[in-house]
């Protein structure tokens, strides 16, 4: 029997197993343009559900299918991510309000998921994600009519699933010339195995420490960046997503908006439930299309992305991982020189491969390891520059000890240099989100140097040895939180001198807290802290956390 609990603890399966595995379908990711991030956006996607069900317990399975769909439209990412989202939506309508899964609910949630994501592309392309869905639940009608249980209906299902999966390059030519399987295909596979471990042997995947990096060597070796070496046209040049809060006079229908968008460029999904409307496109023209949605309500979560560049930027790591394969960001890097192929780059220093992914994830081409007690050296910061494949390149040093080495390679380098003032990485990670593709490079400077000025950031870390300093008589091993840069306190209890930290860097005008937490921290410790940060200021408050890796740091904290 499959209760709401053992769904809830399914799902949370599939997101680790995607999340593990997101780099790998990344580099599948040619069609319908090779941008590579079929993969980030699946897994952002279902990940983003998780946090929503780790707060259910005893529920439905309705409950939790409810629940679980809701959280995914509002965070769909990517036109797979959307798509995913449309699949487990008819998936909550075909468990309905049951109280337990039963074989025959399985059967319904995958037909009705199918029947959602083929009404809401488009133009339907077999080959892809769509045609391994569909495959998988016909496979699980014919198990549910030969009178198989729940497990047994899944089971079949991802056996549909993976047959399809294995046609897809008979199916679309794109794939079948990069000699690849459809990358939402793949993530969607492996969606599927995420849940049946725990349906059948009551195991959860739990999440790698790097979702980048394959902990099967064997796996690392075989990887082929496909997304990087396919050549195609690009119809479009900017993926646009965004979702409208629907406002309550609008007379319009969602499919008034959707038919405009297909005027304007393709890839087009539109999704919506009585508040929302869930926007993905593809074009030339995004302000067009935020501009007609604007007339049916307020938007949020606007993201656009020139896939022209994503392109560029595959094409360029995978002429890096030929070169030298790197394992993990905390290796000695090797930079290779390259010549601009794009107006705009960017380098990061940090440390840990969470926070490496985290930076890539947000645009940044070349990351330069280092940070406190590691700083890397102006020849470093160099290096990483000329090997960045543009023009203008804005560096982040992330740390006040590393701001003057990233200057002095200004005059040295053969690109336009501009370093960005950020002391700490919650300012980096706000600069990248205040850049604006469309602005020129002085503009993007201010603004991102403004960015950081509304960013406080607390760091939890430990003294390696006794000291006297700002005033604070402190022992080795004991607890130092620090606030702008100084010791605020010291304490022996780290969730304490979190939720302590915490309460001294939030403003009645805050809104977002972002914890980031280091090598040391565990993720059932992590998940702790973030139970009782939610508790405590998940009211008025929106709380992401993140899996850094960083050493030196238990917790980097950032208030905004």
């Amino acid at each position: 029997m499959i209760t709401g609990d053992i769904l809830r603890d399914a799902i949370i399966s599939a997101a680790n197993n995607l999340s593990n595995n997101r780099k790998a379908v990344d580099d599948l990711n040619v069609f319908p343009v090779p941008d590579g991030d079929t993969g980030t956006n699946m897994s952002m996607t279902v990940g983003n559900a998780v946090r929503e069900l780790e707060k259910l317990s005893g529920a439905t399975a309705g409950k939790v299918a409810s629940v679980n769909a809701s959280a995914l439209l509002r965070g769909a990412r990517g036109n797979s991510g959307v798509i995913t989202s449309l699949l487990f939506r008819g998936f909550a309508k075909g468990i309905g309000d049951a109280e337990t899964v039963s074989s025959e609910n399985f059967k319904d949630a995958f037909a009705l998921g199918v029947e959602a994501a083929y009404k809401a592309v488009m133009k339907p392309t077999e080959g892809t994600i769509l045609t391994v869905a569909r495959v998988a639940s016909e496979y699980a009608a014919r198990s549910y009519k030969s009178g198989k249980d729940e497990v047994g209906v899944f089971e079949d299902a991802i056996e549909g699933a993976k047959a399809a999966l294995a046609q897809t390059p008979e199916l679309l030519p794109a794939l079948k010339k990069a000699g690849v399987v459809d990358a939402g295909g793949q993530g969607f596979v492996l969606i599927l195995e995420g849940m049946l471990s725990v349906f059948k042997d009551g195991v959860i995947i739990k999440a790698n420490s790097s979702a980048a990096v394959a902990d099967d060597e064997g796996e690392e070796e075989t990887s082929r960046n496909a997304a990087g070496e396919f050549e195609t046209e690009i119809t479009f040049t900017y993926c646009t997503e965004f979702i409208v809060n629907r406002a309550e006079k609008c007379e319009k229908e969602p499919q008034d908006l959707r038919a405009y968008l297909e005027t304007i460029g393709d890839c087009v999904v539109v999704v919506d439930d009585e508040e929302i409307i869930k926007v993905h496109v593809h074009t030339d023209h995004p302000g067009n299309a935020i501009e007609n949605a604007l007339t049916f309500g307020s938007l949020v979560h606007l993201k656009i992305e020139n896939m022209r560049d994503q392109h560029e930027k595959a094409k360029h790591d995978a002429e890096i991982a030929k070169k030298k394969p790197v394992k993990n960001a905390d290796r000695t890097e090797t930079f290779t020189p390259v010549k601009p192929t794009k107006p705009v780059g960017f380098v990061s220093v940090c440390a840990g491969d969470g926070l490496a992914e985290l930076f890539k994830d947000l645009g940044v081409d070349t990351i330069v390891s280092g940070g406190q007690t590691m700083n890397p050296s102006t020849d470093d910061i160099l290096k990483a520059i000329e090997s960045t494949p543009a023009e203008t390149v804005f560096v982040l040093p992330n740390n006040k000890n590393i701001i003057m080495a990233a200057e002095q390679a200004i005059p040295i380098s053969t690109r336009k240099v501009i370093v960005i003032h950020t002391r700490t990485i919650p300012q980096g990670i706000g600069a990248m989100l205040a850049f604006d593709p469309d602005a020129d490079d002085n503009g993007n400077a201010i603004e991102m140097q403004n960015a950081i000025q509304r960013i406080t950031t607390g760091q939890i870390t430990f003294a390696a040895r006794d000291a006297d300093f700002d005033g604070f008589k402190i022992k080795q091993g004991e607890l130092m939180a620090m606030l702008g840069g100084k010791i605020n306190f010291v304490d022996t209890d780290l969730e304490k001198s979190v939720l302590k930290l915490l309460k001294k860097m939030v403003k009645p005008d805050s809104e977002f807290i972002t914890v980031i937490y280091g090598s040391d921290v565990t993720s059932s410790q992590a998940a702790e802290i973030e139970a009782k940060i939610q508790a405590k200021f998940g009211s008025k408050y929106e709380i992401t956390m993140i899996n850094g890796g960083q050493p030196i740091y238990y917790y980097i904290l950032s208030v905004e």
